[in-house]
């Protein structure tokens, strides 16, 4: 490994999935994270994604990239490939 290679910024690939939570006394049902997956590109999370969405268990499904600073640990705001189905909005994310 270069010494350039431990500072580049490293991208993660992500695939998550949501469930719906049962409402809360006459109040509206919510979403909650069910699984994660990570891949090393971007088509592979966005397949998966795409695969999740249609499961009857899964209400929706967001395939997204951050990207990590190594130094610092720091993970930048996603960058979203695909939202399929009932995701939240993003300012909850």
């Amino acid at each position: 490994m270069t010494p350039s290679d431990e500072t580049a910024p490293k991208i993660h690939y992500i695939c998550q999935t949501y469930v719906e939570t049962k409402a809360a006394r006459g109040g509206p049902a919510g979403l909650k994270i069910d699984k994660q997956f990570e891949y090393s590109n971007a088509s592979q999370a966005q397949d998966r994604a795409e695969r999740e969405a249609r499961s009857d268990a899964c209400v929706g499904a967001d395939a997204y990239m951050v990207s990590e600073d190594p130094n610092s640990g720091e993970v930048g705001m996603p960058t979203f490939l695909v939202r399929i189905g009932n995701v939240p909005e993003f300012d909850e994310f």
